[in-house]
């Protein structure tokens, strides 16, 4: 392509690759020049130094050797008009002095080059953009350092002496390409790809050095959190595979329980080091990130989405009907959650630990500090009327859900632009097979993932000044979604802003429709501390997220302005969670 080749992107070559790969190609170059035997392949390293130094603009050709050339053992002397000196001979010729030259160079410099270049083609793919730098290293590896000397060619297209006829085997213009971030290996992003090592140092890290000898907590936790990411990517890409070879009610229920399993498996297994411990605070922990996924999905990913499409589209519209269904949907469920902990404000018992009279008189006034309502100290409005109210809603919850497939896929799939109610993943290209052996190995994974995260919880809590509350509705709540952030962003961009709307209210609809009910089916058969009573944050928080939401979606169009307000709504109340003090006895 036209153009300078002085990009960036080309600096940043030059400075990462490009000045030590061509120093080792001449260090290369003169041992093979020591041996005698090696001097075509060290006139050929000398070639790539400069080459690789800087290879735009430039190519290497792969040149045809006639015939006649390559049968006569008398041609040393003969004249080339392709190459302007010697004849080539043959790549396995029959003299001894050219199987010498090739034995020195497969057993001396080609295995350092072919090390060198293995290690600029894996550090250029993990840094995603410079993807075009790794192709040309692997290239060059496979390719051109395999090939007789005589026949690679280092030229400018320019030049008046390129043969025609070679075979251009190598060619770069640019080392960095902002698309490569769209880049997929059989349906799978390069970025789900590449963080597949972080998995496999995560459990290696977390399960040898179990003593902290290598590591802290603190970074064994983080590593675990965020190896949770590309797992629940590809838990979500084997689901929607399996959603597209089945009925459409079959696929969407498959998408809404199969969708959240990364998110119950770190659920489940902190409830279970809390109840091994005594503690209630996993518990506690754990309604955080339950209401930090509910707040994050309602108004931070649909937000994020109106300002990032806002940028490239001035007004942004979007089906209000659908949207309108889905966020109804999404009040009746947070209504339903938060009825019992509404319920036990009113029948509760006011405790409170330290009350002074501050007027010293038998009628006086009472200043309490440590109020809150308390129900385990009345076993009996606990047991007879509040535990049999969370059950009961258990039960309508997921009935809800049912009745919003059925509108959804059936009775009124005509007033949607999607055919699927869940909004994860498009679907995958995966066979049945495949994608049950994937979810499979995610899923281990996850589950693997999620017990060294709770098991290394404990010492980052203790450790750590920042408010539990927090911690649980930011970093809990919102790694595990980051695969649905960007899954949301890619469709504002393309001016599908329902897309976007959907994937969050989607998401924060089967939190309080799947993930909370099994939550509780699961305390019935193995008791944790986890009851279905919110403190007053996170109640104030979720309603006022989702009344916010409602407004916003009402006239079917958005810009980056409102967007704006939801993502600033957002950040408001992590602020209150920042600054608010952590729940009592953690």
């Amino acid at each position: 392509p036209a153009g300078s080749t002085l990009t960036c992107g080309n600096v940043l070559y030059l400075l990462l690759f490009g000045w030590w790969l061509s120093l080792l190609h001449v260090l290369v170059a003169a041992g093979m020049f020591v041996t005698v035997v090696g001097a075509p392949y060290g006139r050929l390293c000398w070639d790539l130094a400069g080459y690789f130094l800087w290879p735009f603009g430039k190519v290497i050709q792969k040149v045809e050797i006639p015939e006649s050339n390559q049968a006569s053992e008398a041609g040393a002397g003969e004249s080339s008009a392709l190459l302007g000196g010697p004849t080539p001979r043959r790549w396995g010729g029959t003299g001894l002095w050219q199987r010498l030259g090739t034995a020195a160079w497969l057993c001396l410099g080609f295995p350092v080059l072919a090390l060198a270049h293995g290690l600029v083609c894996g550090t250029a793919w993990l840094l995603i953009l410079l993807i075009p730098a790794a192709e040309l290293s692997a290239r060059a590896a496979t390719r051109v350092l395999l090939l007789p000397p005589q026949r690679v060619l280092v030229c400018r297209p320019s030049t008046a002496d390129v043969p025609q006829e070679g075979e251009v085997i190598l060619c770069c213009h640019r080392a960095a390409d902002p698309s490569c971030c769209k880049y997929t290996l059989q349906g799978v992003n390069v970025l789900a790809v590449n963080l597949l090592p972080l998995v496999v140092v995560t459990l290696v890290l977390g399960y040898v050095d179990s003593h902290n000898h290598l590591s802290s907590s603190t970074v064994k936790f983080t590593l675990a959190l965020l190896s949770i990411t590309p797992l629940s990517y590809y838990i979500g890409m084997a689901t929607a595979s399996l959603s597209a070879q089945t009925p459409p009610a079959v696929g969407a229920v498959l998408s809404a329980t199969l969708g959240s399993v990364a998110e119950l498996t770190f659920y489940i297994s902190a409830l279970l080091k809390g109840s091994r411990d005594g503690s209630r605070c996993h518990a506690e922990l754990v309604k955080s990130a339950l209401t930090g996924t509910l707040v994050g999905c309602v108004l931070f990913i649909p937000g994020l989405c109106m300002v990032i499409g806002g940028i490239r589209h001035q007004e942004q519209r979007f089906n209000s009907r659908s949207v309108g269904v889905s966020t109804a949907l999404l009040f009746l469920c947070v209504g339903g959650v938060f009825a019992p902990t509404v319920f036990s404000k009113v029948c509760g018992k006011l405790v409170c630990g330290d009350c002074n009279d501050i007027t010293q008189s038998p009628l006086g006034r009472l200043l309490c500090h440590s109020c809150h309502f308390d129900l385990m100290d009345n076993s009996t409005l606990y047991s007879s009327h509040v535990q049999p109210l969370v059950y009961t809603v258990s039960l309508l919850l997921p009935a809800s859900y049912l009745v919003g497939l059925i509108f959804t896929l059936k009775t009124h799939s005509h007033i949607y632009d999607l055919h699927a109610s869940g909004c994860h993943v498009p679907a995958g290209p995966w066979s049945r097979r495949r994608a049950l052996l994937i979810l499979l190995l995610a899923t281990l994974g996850v589950s693997a993932c999620a017990d060294l995260a709770t098991e290394h919880l404990g010492p980052v809590l203790g450790s750590s000044a920042v408010s539990q509350y927090f911690l649980g509705v930011t970093v809990l709540a919102m790694v595990p979604e980051l695969p649905e952030i960007v899954s949301g962003i890619q469709f504002a961009l393309h001016n599908n802003l329902s897309l976007s709307i959907e994937i969050g209210n989607c998401i924060a609809v089967q939190v309080c429709t799947l993930q909370i009910p099994i939550l509780v089916l699961f305390t019935i058969f193995y008791p944790t501390n986890f009851t279905l009573i919110f403190s007053d944050l996170h109640v104030y928080a979720c309603m006022l997220s989702v009344v916010l939401i409602n407004y916003t979606f009402m006239d079917g169009k958005c810009d980056y302005f409102q967007g704006t307000v939801l993502v600033m709504v957002y950040f408001i109340l992590l602020a209150v969670y920042f600054f608010a003090p952590s729940p009592s006895g953690c």
